[in-house]
Formats: C-alpha cells, sequence, structure tokens
C-alpha cells in the first residue's frame, strides 16, 4: 500500500492507532477494534497490518503505530496542508 492509496478512513485509524484507542484481538484472524468496539472496515484495517503501518505491541493486544506507520500519516498530513 503506498502512501498516496491512504484514505481518510485509514487516516483516521492511524490516529486512532497512534493515540492508544485499538486492540488487535489475540486470534488467528487479527481483527481490530476501537474503542472498545469493534472497527466497522476489518479488511482494511488488514491491509494496514500487512502494509506494516499498525502491529500488535508485544505481549499486548495493544496496536500500535509503527515508524512507517507514523511517516505515513505524517506525509498524508503534509500533503493536506501543501
Amino acid at each position: 500500500m503506498s502512501i498516496l492509496n491512504l484514505t481518510g478512513r485509514d487516516r483516521a485509524l492511524l490516529r486512532a492507532v497512534a493515540a492508544g484507542r485499538c486492540e488487535i484481538a489475540p486470534t488467528s484472524v487479527p481483527n481490530l477494534r476501537v474503542d472498545g468496539r469493534w472497527f466497522c472496515d476489518q479488511p482494511r484495517a488488514h491491509a494496514l497490518l500487512s502494509a506494516g503501518l499498525i502491529a500488535r505491541a508485544l505481549g499486548a493486544a495493544t496496536a500500535v503505530l509503527t515508524s512507517a506507520g507514523r511517516a505515513a500519516l505524517d506525509d498524508a498530513y503534509e500533503r493536506t496542508a501543501a
């Protein structure tokens, strides 16, 4: 997934992960919860996980923003500000 393909929903999810509001279910299918509720677009969450923009924190269900995710989010803000 390139940075140019990030949707508004993707950016909102990355912001929620960065704010510590997301969990990845500890199951074989890594479904995502935001504020304790299942995220409405699980295939998109899986795409962000596969792209390495978000990950599961070590030893916890907490989702974390990776350095690639932070760069993608920062770049998306720079593009909208320009």
